[in-house]
């Protein structure tokens, strides 16, 4: 039993590793603001809470995982509050090109923004 658990750490380690490797490709060879976004976060996230499975799975310990509880929770509240911030920010700077925007939800808000 252990050999298998083993096995799917492993297995859930290699595959986090190449999400998180992925999501920065991504933030590299993307152009626009929103797809680097995108690449920055989803991928990310998911890589992240894959290796911290594959930690606990491998460590089988219950104060690792208590740690690692915590920190799969505040990743999932903060990068989307982050990807959140940085877009908006980019749209009011003008970094996103808005004709390429299917719904432009911002261009009404920010005319009410102080």
């Amino acid at each position: 039993m252990s050999a298998v658990l083993d096995a799917v750490a492993l297995i859930l380690l290699l595959v986090g590793a190449l999400l998180c490797l992925t999501a920065a490709i991504g933030v590299a060879r993307f152009t626009d603001v929103p797809t680097r976004l995108h690449a920055a976060t989803k991928p990310q996230v998911l890589g992240l809470m894959l290796i911290c499975l594959a930690i606990a799975l491998a460590l089988r310990s219950w104060p690792v995982t208590a740690f690692l509880v915590p920190v799969v929770v505040i990743q999932l509240a903060t990068a989307p509050l982050a990807a959140h911030m940085v877009g908006r920010q980019a749209y009011r700077n003008g970094r996103v090109d808005r004709a390429s925007l299917v719904v432009d939800e911002l261009r009404d808000a920010d005319s009410r923004d102080p």
